[in-house]
């Protein structure tokens, strides 16, 4: 997402750095500050936006959870009633439906991820510009310093920020790894045959559920 490499471009950024180089060091350490703020509004929109699709995808999941329990019972009436194609449809219903629900399951574990890497940025990028707005006038200030003292002061001002670098790191190859099964799924779910065997398994557990419903019902 190029949000988040943006957010962890100003959250690994050495402020005493950018100051050092800069031209107009008060000009630099403004502009930072405006784009920390900035970006700020953008992720915590991404924030929002991702946890109403997840609360989407959960309101779906239980649609269809409700959608298995009434054909269940469609197919126990249809049983009950001798009615074996009218149980046979409406099973085949119960297993579209469960496997709907195995679907929204991986989405909503995927979204609470991608949720989590967004928080995960918006909290860092909230203590980096509290750091640059604290720091803003002793950053300029100690530049001031370090030009009039020569080198001694810059090597002195100079400092990494590695654990943020290395938490974003992490979120990099977590999003990468995300795409790679995404990936890897789609494949998979063009795989004729696969999908053709799998035909063949829902026919043998619609029987088999219907087989189960006639012994529980007396059938």
């Amino acid at each position: 997402m190029a949000l988040l490499e943006r957010v962890s471009t100003l959250v690994r950024a050495n402020l005493n750095d950018l100051i050092d180089k800069a031209e107009h060091p008060e000009k630099m350490i403004k502009q930072v500050i405006l784009d920390m703020h900035n970006q700020l509004l953008q992720v915590k929109t991404q924030v929002a936006i991702a946890i109403a699709d997840q609360h989407l995808l959960e309101k779906k999941q239980k649609e269809n959870e409700d959608k298995v329990a009434e054909w269940m019972r469609k197919a126990e009436l249809a049983v009950d009633k001798k009615q074996d194609d009218l149980a046979r449809a409406a099973l085949q219903r119960v297993e579209s439906y469960r496997e709907l629900c195995e679907g929204f399951t991986q989405q909503i574990v995927d979204q609470k991820a991608q949720v989590e890497n967004l928080k995960t940025a918006l909290r860092q990028l909230e203590q980096k510009l509290a750091e640059a707005e604290g720091k803003a006038d002793l950053l300029v200030a100690q530049h001031r310093r370090a030009r009039a003292v020569g080198k001694a002061s810059d090597a002195k001002m100079a400092g990494g920020n590695g654990s943020n670098a290395g938490a974003f790191d992490r979120m990099k190859r977590k999003v990468a790894q995300e795409a790679a099964l995404s990936h890897a799924k789609s494949e998979l779910a063009a795989d004729d045959i696969e999908g053709r065997l799998a035909a063949l398994e829902k026919e043998d557990r619609i029987e088999q559920l219907l087989a189960e419903l006639k012994s529980k019902r007396g059938a």
